[in-house]
């Protein structure tokens, strides 16, 4: 492979970029740079791992009018920056809105044909469903949700974790984009008095993206909630996750051991999922047998067996787990244990001899054994078993450009769980302002934080023993488990996010310890 430069968004020229259609551009691929001081070159991105394209050279020649430069580059840096210049170029649900003039002639269309299936022309409708979805995307969005209500329709982007609202189309057009979202997801247009759920896949600039429906009715019509899955984004590495030193430690014991069950815990859209991927990642998949039951599978795993949960069909957590098991596993990971039966069989497989990771819904981590007891497991099964359990958050990361330093104070070690000793002289942290850059939000992205405690013997008999969440909290503390705030106080003191983002994500966990 020849030597290739990295490249980054500011290094390429939009406007020249778009003088070609995408997938012109993607047969190369090849993207323009800024011109440097010489106004006669032009330089050119294009692949480092082929021979130069030079019939797309030679359009840019004819079309800038100077001679192109080709510069050598990763082919994945080439797409990835094409995707993001033709997202950019799209246009936004708002404007969308306002092409359709009022909707005067959108609506008139809904009130003549009812069931769009019969229209021969529903471009409007699907040209504003596409933009949302290829907005979304832009925006970083994991969520699209389209709520009615009495006179309006609210459309809103999950980003980030929390909830912004978009745009508010008119009424009329309710009708119109939830019979489109069904037939999209292949779903009954004439059912509205029951739940459904459905799922599709759709190719925005390249992107293949898996978009999951789930539609209720409401008293003012259905809402619908879209969840994105970008199957094109690659799975994180442990490495990547943000843990500190000790936790990504005590991680890799976990995926060392011969057997027993390890617990991720937390609320939904925590990334429990992506730390079980992580995970498996890291295990020797070439000498060992790893099966998963998921529902639903989010990401492929090369070297995993994955089964997807179909209730419709009888293919529960359970029933697929007894299945998974005769097929000689050593490692197994559960999407969720929901029930007792789960449990049960999840527990019995790790205690004869297989490695089984799990996700459960508690608050904390400590909460986990409690919650198996209270479903019904024998404590003596699940002290007998379990090996670690870890609950975790998502926070936001500050955005980089606009985050406004203050210093900070004793106040601020206290909400955080830390002691005076531990809080640097000093200490720089920053705090939201917003910009452009971030929506105005004050951050982009997000980082995880955890709380994770490895079972040694104390604690088993404590759980043998049927102790409860104080108890257990209180064997953990002494030991040296830190909780999700203490977790992200690392964060915050590394400039990484905010002391209220870290509040806003542990406050129900501080409650408890207060009481």
């Amino acid at each position: 492979m020849r030597n290739a430069t990295r490249l980054t968004p500011d290094m390429v020229d939009h406007e020249r970029t778009l003088l070609l259609a995408l997938p012109v551009l993607r047969q190369g691929p090849v993207i323009p740079l800024q011109q440097a001081d010489d106004a006669s070159r032009a330089p050119v991105a294009v692949p480092s791992d082929g021979p130069l394209p030079w019939e797309l050279l030679d359009d840019y020649r004819r079309l800038l009018g100077c001679e192109t430069v080709p510069v050598r580059a990763p082919r994945e840096d080439i797409l990835m920056l094409l995707n993001q210049v033709f997202d950019m170029s799209s246009a936004s649900a708002e404007q969308m809105l306002e092409d359709l003039s009022e909707e005067d002639e959108l609506s008139r269309k809904i009130e003549e044909v009812g069931d769009l299936l019969e229209s021969e022309d529903d471009a409007p409708v699907i040209r504003l469903v596409n933009t949302l979805i290829s907005q979304a995307m832009k925006d970083r969005a994991s969520d699209i949700h389209i709520e009615p209500f009495e006179s309006e329709v609210l459309v809103r982007f999950r980003i980030d974790g929390v909830l912004h609202t978009i745009v508010r189309p008119p009424k009329s057009v309710q009708a119109a984009m939830i019979s489109r979202i069904k037939v999209m997801a292949n779903l009954d247009i004439a059912e509205k008095r029951h739940p459904q759920d459905g799922r599709y896949r759709v190719k925005i600039a390249g992107r293949e993206v898996d978009v999951r429906v789930s539609i209720l009715p409401t008293a003012f019509g259905e809402r619908v909630v879209m969840r994105l899955l970008d199957r094109s984004s690659r799975i994180l590495t442990l490495q990547e996750l943000g843990m500190s030193e000790s936790q990504f430690a005590q991680m890799q014991r976990v995926i060392a051991a011969p057997h027993g069950i390890a617990l991720v815990t937390g609320p939904t859209g925590s990334g429990k999922s992506t730390t079980l991927y992580a995970a498996l990642m890291e295990v020797d998949r070439d000498n060992r047998n790893v099966m998963t039951i998921e529902d639903p599978i989010e990401y492929q795993l090369g070297g995993v067996a994955q089964m997807q949960v179909q209730p419709k069909i009888g293919l529960s957590f359970a029933a697929g787990l007894r299945s998974i098991l005769r097929q000689d596993p050593d490692i197994v990971m559960i999407g969720e244990i929901r029930d007792l039966e789960t449990a049960e069989i999840a527990i019995q497989a790790s205690l004869t001899g297989h490695l089984v990771f799990a996700t459960l819904h508690t608050n904390d981590a400590l909460s986990a054994a409690v919650r198996l007891q209270d479903m019904g497991v024998e404590p003596y099964l699940l002290a007998s078993s379990l090996i670690m359990v870890q609950a975790q958050r998502l926070i936001r990361r500050l955005c980089p450009h606009c985050k406004q330093p203050r210093m900070a104070t004793t106040e601020d070690a206290r909400l955080l769980e830390v002691a005076d000793h531990e809080l640097p002289e000093n200490t720089t942290i920053y705090e939201p302002v917003g910009c452009s850059q971030c929506m105005h939000t004050g951050f982009i992205g997000r980082i995880a934080i955890y709380e994770i405690f490895n079972i040694n013997e104390e604690l088993r008999n404590a759980i043998h023993a049927s102790k409860g969440w104080t108890e257990l909290r209180h064997i953990a503390r002494k030991q040296g488990m830190r909780s999700l705030r203490q977790d992200g106080a690392r964060h915050v003191y590394a400039g990484v996010s905010s002391v209220e983002e870290v509040l806003r994500v542990s406050s129900e966990e501080a409650i408890e310890i207060e009481a």
